[in-house]
């Protein structure tokens, strides 16, 4: 067996395997022999047909199988023996011609290879990025304070309506003189809550609304281009409010006004478990904690990108073998053709380049991933899941088992073991480089964030 690898360019190689019949042969007349034996031959005792007759029935095909295991193999230890760096897989080269493998060979087989450019990226102490400390406020206290007590509060009734308050009751369709139209849209037990109304005046119709009184207004009016919301209020279906233009009555049976919790020792006890906090002073103070310790996870995030976009500029422009990379793209995407390559292509690139920086980066770092990493990683997704309901003291034996359940899943563990480098990147980074720490308000973080 001949290899041969040539990359002139550098970042486009062009490999040639040529395989000849000494390379493949015991292993086809061990394999044909294995066949021999197990075949059931019309008129042959079992393991007593021809060898002829094996060969002829089976042999190119094991022979192509073999040829096809030697070529990958080989082709794969090549690669890695020689440590070249390829992008992509390997595809034919345009001068590759057919070969006839029910011949002896030798068979030659050319491939184009996408080699990642060749770059330095380091880390030292004289690197500055920055980083920000996201500032724990009172009015950022005093928003929690209010998330958790609204989350524990309740409806209740009430005589005249406010602010957010749910109102309940039943529409009929009004004719052009205003009155019920025979045969209109009638909806019982409808709701309608006004501060989310988008056309202001349609909304002031229902200030100070009281249970009996009859409100007239215009849902397509009160919902402009949300006919998904006027057929939800209505109870009725999408194409039925297509093209309605008429004004409503709606008669008050209800209105619901939301009360939030007190900031009582209940509270206390549901949001950090019994006898956490003795008073609002210590409901405080483990708020503040809470959030201090979140908003690091959106600092490190922010440092993340800060480095991504300080490693990409100090590495400066790097040359792809883009035409090469196309096609690989394109093979991996057939069903959605060479426009979509072309029209994502460029963003393929950039997310490409980060991919290689960040590789230097964490073999630099000497980063290995662990169980224990893993683990952390699934506990905190699952923790961050828990949190979007409102469930801040989960135990750690039940995120654990939640974790250890999403960890069965193949298809979880690639993006853990990538949450996973990027926590312990990000801490190793912070240690190597000069920080350049800013203090910021929350609000001013999130400006940041979204570009502002």
């Amino acid at each position: 067996m001949n290899i041969q690898f040539e990359a002139p360019e550098k970042i486009n190689g062009v490999l040639t395997i040529t395989i000849g019949k000494e390379d493949y042969n015991e292993k086809v007349e061990k394999t044909l022999k294995d066949y021999r034996k197990r075949a059931n031959v019309p008129g042959f005792r079992p393991g007593m047909a021809p060898m002829g007759m094996i060969k002829k029935q089976y042999g190119t095909a094991v022979k192509v199988d073999e040829i096809n295991r030697l070529l990958g193999d080989k082709l794969m230890e090549y690669i890695r023996e020689n440590k070249i760096q390829m992008l992509g897989e390997p595809l034919p080269n345009e001068k590759q011609v057919e070969q006839d493998l029910s011949q002896d060979g030798p068979f030659t087989f050319i491939f184009d290879i996408a080699v990642a450019p060749e770059f330095k990226a380091e880390l030292t102490a004289k690197d500055k990025i920055d980083y920000y400390t996201i500032t724990v406020d009172d009015k950022l206290i005093d928003d929690q304070v209010q998330m958790y007590a609204s989350q524990a509060g309740q409806f209740e009734k009430a005589e005249v309506f406010s602010g957010n308050d749910t109102l309940t009751g039943d529409l009929r369709q009004l004719d052009e003189k205003g009155n019920t139209l025979e045969g209109g849209i009638t909806t019982e037990s409808g709701m309608i809550m006004p501060a989310y109304i988008k056309e202001k005046k349609q909304q002031k119709l229902f200030d100070k609304a009281k249970p009996g009184d009859i409100i007239t207004f215009n849902p397509k009016k009160a919902y402009p281009d949300n006919d998904a919301e006027v057929a939800a209020l209505l109870k009725v279906d999408k194409e039925q409010v297509k093209d309605l233009t008429s004004d409503f009555s709606f008669q008050v049976t209800e209105i619901r006004h939301f009360q939030p919790a007190p900031v009582d020792q209940q509270l206390f006890d549901r949001v950090f478990g019994e006898g956490s906090c003795k008073d609002e002073k210590e409901f405080r103070q483990k708020i503040a904690d809470m959030v201090s310790a979140q908003l690091v996870q959106n600092s490190d995030y922010k440092f993340m990108l800060d480095m991504r976009a300080y490693l990409e500029k100090k590495v400066g422009e790097l040359q792809f073998p883009e035409a090469l990379l196309k096609r690989i793209m394109l093979n991996n995407n057939k069903d959605k053709g060479a426009d979509f390559v072309e029209k994502n292509f460029e963003g393929s690139i950039k997310e490409l380049k980060w991919h290689l920086i960040k590789e230097q980066i964490v073999a630099a770092t000497g980063i290995k991933i662990e169980d224990d990493d893993l683990m952390a990683a699934a506990k905190e997704a699952v923790r961050a899941q828990f949190a979007q309901y409102g469930m801040q003291n989960v135990p750690d034996d039940v995120l654990e088992n939640y974790a250890a359940e999403q960890l069965k899943k193949r298809e979880n563990v690639d993006n853990f073991v990538d949450r996973a480098v990027d926590v312990k990147l990000i801490d190793a980074v912070k240690k190597l480089v000069k920080l350049n720490e800013k203090a910021v308000s929350l609000e001013d973080f999130n400006k940041m964030m979204r570009g502002e």
